[in-house]
């Protein structure tokens, strides 16, 4: 087709025209928001935290009295390991670490009751910044607001919000903090045990009353399955389970003396862990790799396709790196290795807990086999509400008077030499202090050497860092702490 001059230079304008809006359609087609693009092939997030439970004790890590059918079908399902560790010994800080990613004296969040330096961020603020929906049900325990952007589900059982959670857009990724209250004290809740027919973990003094606690315990321990029992089956119920990672996790050791609670012993700080996502984690495997809750937010935003070594956690550790403390697991979760970390570490802070009476900071180190404590102040007495009051302690104390070996269980409990060295292999509970010996020199000097390191990057001064640690608590527990102290006060019982 020919064309006349006089219409050229209109073809022209038309053509020109024409490329500017395809110019100006690519252009929106790039910069189209990827989240909400690829929103579908983003998981979803239920992560399950169990309150104040031994990793030993449920069936399948186990415990041949415990019932727990749920969690072990969850276990057959995905990737489940009994190599995590928490960071801290107590409910706070455990869960501050958790979400942020952080461990607890840089973050701030180190003693029970307490909370990150302002400014910190967590998993909520990540994944409700990239367009997912991010709620925490139950228990909280965190703080302060600004860095936990979550909306608040009440309750642990009744799970008629949970399910409109969930439901509520099709086209958007959630996750989900599902935080229970069990088998924290006091054990009321859950099927009945009979205590006269229970085997008594070698760690605990067989006697009527730790076996009437016990069954109670187990009881709460029952009582969390049949709650992931009925998260499942909502999951399954909403379509969305195989587009859900999900991660459950015992929290920390249980609140019987040498539980593990307010210990760095293996019973307070090691985790039993489950991973499922189908299409992802291969059913039925295991994993003896190990890692630590400060994995966990690196590990769902890789999982959500963000790049975790990008983040700024808005706190600095003591070189001015703002990056995350943990690394994320996938590799370890898609098989691709069964090897992750070469040490673990862990704090117990005292000054803070219902009922202490001095300073007694606990510092600790761990590889696959050995196992190092630094006890921060040997020459005082460890004595709090929660294992060195009331039962079964005085029970035990009781029976101790013509049991010498029981005597000093007992003593151990209250007062501990500085350094404590095991060889978890062939002494699992932690009773053979083998620090100073010259078979082990070399060992313990490595693992002096992990530790410091560790807390100079943590800027941790040990002693010092517990002295003040009421100061990385709220004011309202400050001032319920102090009013608790005065002649004649009565004693919470608001959680330890």
């Amino acid at each position: 087709m020919n064309l006349r001059r006089s219409d050229a230079p209109m073809n022209s304008r038309m053509l020109s025209c024409r490329l500017c809006r395809f110019m100006t359609l690519l252009v929106v087609l790039i910069s189209w928001p990827l989240s909400d693009a690829a929103a579908d092939d983003r998981p979803n997030f239920l992560l399950i935290i169990a309150d104040d439970l031994c990793w030993r004790d449920m069936g399948w890590t186990g415990n041949p009295d415990v019932r727990t059918p749920h969690l072990d079908q969850l276990a057959t399902e995905g990737m489940s390991t009994t190599t995590m560790f928490s960071p801290a010994t107590t409910c706070s800080p455990t869960r501050h670490a958790l979400y942020t990613g952080l461990y607890c004296v840089r973050s701030g969040a180190y003693p029970n009751h307490t909370r990150v330096y302002d400014g910190t961020k967590s998993i909520f603020t990540y994944l409700k910044q990239r367009g997912y929906r991010v709620a925490l049900q139950n228990k909280t325990h965190v703080g302060p607001p600004a860095s936990f952007p979550y909306e608040h589900i009440q309750g642990a059982d009744d799970l008629t919000e949970t399910q409109a959670f969930i439901n509520r857009n099709s086209d958007q990724p959630w996750m989900l903090a599902y935080a229970s209250n069990d088998p924290h004290g006091p054990w009321t809740r859950g099927p009945k045990y009979d205590p006269a027919t229970l085997t008594v973990p070698p760690y605990l003094h067989d006697n009527a009353t730790t076996r009437e606690q016990l069954a109670r315990y187990y009881g709460e321990v029952s009582k969390l399955d049949q709650q992931v029992g009925n998260l499942m089956r909502l999951l399954d119920d909403s379509g969305m389970a195989d587009n859900t990672l999900v991660m459950y996790v015992s929290e920390q050791g249980s609140s019987f003396p040498y539980g593990g609670k307010w210990s760095v012993y293996d019973n307070g700080i090691r985790v039993a862990a489950i991973v499922r996502w189908p299409g992802h984690v291969e059913a039925g495997s295991t994993t003896d790799a190990l890692m630590q809750y400060i994995d966990v937010v690196p590990t769902f935003l890789a999982a959500a396709g963000v790049n975790p070594e990008r983040i700024d956690t808005g706190c600095p550790d003591a070189d001015g790196n703002v990056g995350f403390d943990g690394r994320s697991l996938l590799p370890v979760l898609t098989g691709e290795t069964d090897t992750f970390r070469d040490y673990v570490f862990s704090q117990h802070t005292t000054v803070g807990i219902n009922g202490y009476q001095e300073p007694y900071p606990m510092r600790a180190v761990r590889d696959r086999r050995f196992k190092l404590i630094r006890n921060h102040a040997p020459d005082n007495t460890y004595s709090i509400g929660g294992i060195h009051k009331g039962q079964p302690i005085e029970s035990w104390q009781e029976d101790a008077t013509s049991d010498p070996k029981l005597a000093k269980r007992v003593d151990w409990l209250f007062h501990r030499t500085g350094t404590e060295l095991y060889d978890l292999e062939a002494d699992p509970y932690e009773i053979n202090n083998l620090a100073g010996s010259e078979e082990h020199a070399a060992i313990e000097s490595t693992l002096q050497q992990q530790l410091d390191e560790w807390m100079r990057q943590q800027k941790d001064e040990g002693l010092a860092t517990e002295v003040i640690a009421k100061t990385r608590q709220g004011k309202k527990r400050q001032q319920r702490d102090a009013a608790s102290k005065k002649p004649g006060a009565k004693k919470s019982a608001q959680d330890r």
